[in-house]
């Protein structure tokens, strides 16, 4: 197998990987991605032992075990560029030999889950919901940058969401992955289920007006709109499309799942943030011990 240069895969004198700075002996292979560092906190303290910590920029790692699952919780920051960052460097732990800079000859298969926050793009998901997607929606340009074949079910998703949200002007190219099914199977009871957009930013490609005008002033109308069989879109926020178009590239078991703080149909936010997410990491994880 051909030898990756150390431009292209960095690694730290100490042999971590450069951006999360960890070992391949320091992951778990049941990943938790938070966006907020100071997230990554609130997650661990239901372990029943963390047995270790790294923090590199925003990328802060707690390790250890929930029962006998050993998982580890990583923040990614914000936004589908973090994504790439945190993907790769996950799945170069469990499948690049960082002594020999080749790829592993067996392949190992990383279970990822996503706690997020997002907005509401139903009227009949409140605020304090959790969402478990079935299928990410990117409006940003990440996945482009790499090779990569849908499925029927996601190319006909895609397609149907392009005629309809019209927003492919040339400068927004939709794209379609869907999560994985064996993971989101374990989340229906109390957890509402639906496509997720992925958007590259807050504001704007959000839908929100604060003095910049809009070019696409109906996009959250579009959204909230579109119905295809049995799918619709729930929510929206910066992540999920990118985690699950990585996922499959890369050969991982994604699923993301969000906690509702705001509703952009009703209008209304969240009046305890911290409540509604320790609610999700809590109940997620109780989940996922058993998984």
């Amino acid at each position: 197998m051909a030898r990756i240069d150390e431009s292209e895969l960095i690694l730290t004198q100490g042999g971590q990987v450069y951006h999360l700075n960890l070992r391949p002996e320091e992951l778990g292979s049941t990943v938790i991605t938070v966006g907020d560092q100071d997230r990554v906190k609130e997650v661990s303290k239901y372990f029943d032992k963390i047995e270790f910590t790294t923090q590199h920029r925003e990328f802060v790692t707690h390790t250890g075990y929930v029962g006998k699952k050993r998982i580890s919780v990583v923040s990614s920051g914000i936004g589908p560029d973090n994504i790439d960052i945190v993907m790769n460097e996950l799945d170069a732990c469990v499948n690049i030999d960082f002594n020999t800079r080749e790829i592993k000859s067996e392949h190992q298969t990383l279970s990822i889950f996503r706690f997020g926050t997002s907005g509401s793009l139903q009227s009949e998901i409140p605020v304090g919901s959790l969402v478990a997607s079935t299928h990410g929606i990117g409006l940003d340009n990440l996945l482009h940058y790499y090779q990569w074949e849908n499925t029927i079910e996601e190319k006909g998703i895609n397609d149907a969401f392009m005629q309809h949200a019209n927003v492919s002007d040339g400068n927004i190219k939709p794209y379609t992955f869907q999560g994985a099914e064996i993971l989101l199977n374990h989340f229906s009871k109390n957890y509402h289920q639906g496509i997720t957009v992925t958007c590259p930013g807050f504001y704007a490609p959000q839908g929100r007006i604060v003095r910049a005008e809009l070019k696409f002033p109906e996009l959250v109308n579009k959204l909230s709109a579109f119905n295809l069989q049995q799918h619709r879109i729930t929510n929206f926020e910066m992540e999920t499309s990118a985690i699950y178009g990585l996922g499959k590239v890369l050969g991982h078991q994604c699923l993301s799942i969000n906690t509702i703080v705001a509703n952009r149909i009703q209008k209304t936010f969240s009046t305890n943030i911290a409540k509604d997410v320790e609610n999700m990491i809590q109940r997620n994880l109780e989940i996922i011990e058993n998984i």
